[in-house]
């Protein structure tokens, strides 16, 4: 086979999946085979490209061009316009201010370590993801360091979780290293349940093997033999390709006994979860994982020395994992030149709404939110302006245009009353209703209530009947600060962070936007909702 003068990735995930991805690979064969171009044309499928909300999404290498929205009837023309005879096809051709080097910059320039390999590699080859210098640093660590060294690197380093709360990966693993007994064990989450958060989907559909070579390294450090990663029941294409994932990494002696004949020994196994939001909460995903009902326990004991069936538990999100390989081959020096001196490194997040190029992006931690909305997501569509930016996910806090220069870090975001939380990063132009937008977090939060403490069981109820008295026009201005009153009792007495959280939300939405919310309370007619008056 001569070598190929160009490449086409397709982005092979859950979103192409379902916009019928499989009939756009079959057309696209089928037309460089009738064309003579089978040889000269390799096609790639790999994980997201990082656009979203574009249905099928191509890219043709080296000539940088994107294509979105692709059905089956495009394919042909895209073969003999494009691959054929050189031309762009203009019509199907996402914009890019130039040429793209890499996949992840159609979205604008961005630092990638996490995402490195997402969109790059065929995710369900191992082969590829070792010439990226995969499983290296588990080489590294198994030969050449200690497991308290191995500690010390990612301590050093600054690791902070990813999966919302922040605290330092060294100092958790440090505590399970420390803690008695013979069995432990590192515990993934990738049970991501926030509305509007996909970065760990994309990850694990887009490079399973980076999970699974960090777990591992996990594991050598506080003494563990055994994994589990427990992945959102409705991510299918996580599932398939972890599995995969696993069976190619004991094939070839990465996992399983005698890794690397380094006397370490060390599995890891899949669990899909049952749908329910509140076992992204770490203790309440321990219960589900052993069998229970996935209810948060009451802390302490933490996890890190009484967790999974009681014994000594590291749990860690899917993104903080994701940058332990890069940490021990590159260094915590060079970790620590990226991001802020307190907050280093990268985050990804996924931007969405009103802006002109939705999708996935990682930057480095202290990113102003004005360079991720207008640089990586392109600005407001048709021109529109800037009414609100919900970061965090469901539980994360309303930020205005006056808080567009804020950088996106744990503790400048602190400052502001916010948090990155799920790295969910939702624009809003001034078509949207905040009234509205307050209403289906209050809505998902009291259907996702697990209901074992009465805080979080009454007040999110509660919540939504004020609500909806206010959205009707029938409420008077003290139900706003009957609501923010509910919410800190929540904050304080709530069992796990599902209700400790709601205070963010719908305090900053009554803060920022109470006349907006004052005028449904006395029935005027709101322009954003379309909602008449009395």
């Amino acid at each position: 086979m001569r070598p190929a003068r160009a490449q086409v990735l397709v982005a092979v995930d859950e979103e192409a999946r379902q916009a019928g991805v499989e009939r756009v690979l079959a057309a696209l064969r089928e037309a460089l085979r009738d064309y003579g171009l089978a040889e000269e044309v390799q096609v790639i499928e790999t994980g997201t490209l990082g656009p979203s909300g574009q249905g099928v999404v191509l890219a043709v290498y080296p000539d940088g061009v994107f294509y979105g929205r692709v059905q089956p009837q495009d394919v042909r023309e895209i073969v003999e316009v494009h691959l054929l005879k050189g031309r762009p096809v203009a019509r199907l051709r996402l914009p890019t201010a130039a040429p793209v080097a890499r996949p992840g910059e159609i979205l604008g320039r961005q630092t990638r370590v996490v995402l490195r390999n997402v969109g790059v590699i065929d995710p369900e080859n191992i082969e590829e993801y070792l010439a990226q210098g995969g499983y290296e640093a588990l080489a590294k660590a198994l030969l050449e360091m200690k497991p308290e060294e191995v500690i010390e690197e990612v301590r050093r380093a600054g690791l902070r979780g990813r999966g919302g709360a922040g605290f330092p990966t060294g100092v958790k693993w440090a505590a399970v290293r420390q803690a008695p007994g013979p069995e432990k064990y590192v515990v993934c989450n990738a049970d991501e349940g926030e509305p509007g958060t996909f970065k760990d989907r994309l990850l694990l559909e887009g490079d399973p093997h980076r999970i699974l070579e960090a777990m591992a390294i996990a594991g050598y450090a506080v003494g563990a033999q055994r994994g589990i990663i427990y992945v959102r029941g409705e991510y299918t294409l996580s599932l398939r390709r972890l599995e995969r994932a696993l069976a190619q990494a004991r094939a070839y002696g990465l996992l399983g006994e005698n890794i690397l004949e380094s006397g370490f020994s060390f599995d890891i196994e899949v669990r899909p979860g049952a749908g329910a939001y509140v076992c992204g909460e770490e203790t309440a995903l321990l219960e589900s994982l052993e069998g229970k009902r996935g209810w948060p326990r009451i802390r302490p004991p933490y996890p890190v020395t009484r967790g999974l069936w009681g014994k000594p538990t590291v749990v860690n999100n899917v993104e903080t994992l994701a940058n332990v390989p890069d940490i021990l081959l590159r260094g915590a020096a060079w970790f620590r030149s990226l991001g802020t001196p307190t907050c280093p490194g990268t985050k990804v997040y996924t931007i969405l709404g009103h802006v002109r190029f939705p999708g996935l992006v990682e930057v480095e931690m202290g990113t102003p939110l004005r360079a991720l909305i207008y640089e990586l997501g392109g600005g407001l569509r048709d021109g529109r302006a800037l009414k609100a930016v919900l970061i965090g996910g469901a539980a994360g806090a309303f930020l205005t245009a006056e808080d567009l220069d804020v950088r996106l870090d744990f503790d400048s975001l602190a400052g502001k009353a916010a948090v990155l939380g799920s790295g969910a990063v939702l624009v809003m132009d001034d078509t949207a209703c905040i009234v509205d937008m307050l209403g289906s977090i209050l809505r998902f939060f009291r259907h996702e209530s697990c209901g074992q403490c009465v805080p979080c069981r009454a007040g999110t109820d509660l919540l939504v009947r004020l609500w909806e008295g206010i959205r009707r026009g029938q409420a008077q201005e003290e139900a706003l600060d009957r609501m923010v009153e509910i919410t800190e009792v929540m904050r304080q007495a709530s069992l796990c962070p599902l209700g400790q959280s709601l205070a963010l939300p719908v305090r900053s939405a009554l803060e920022k936007f109470r006349p907006e919310f004052l005028g449904h309370a006395r029935g005027a007619p709101c322009p954003s909702c379309r909602r008449e008056g009395p």
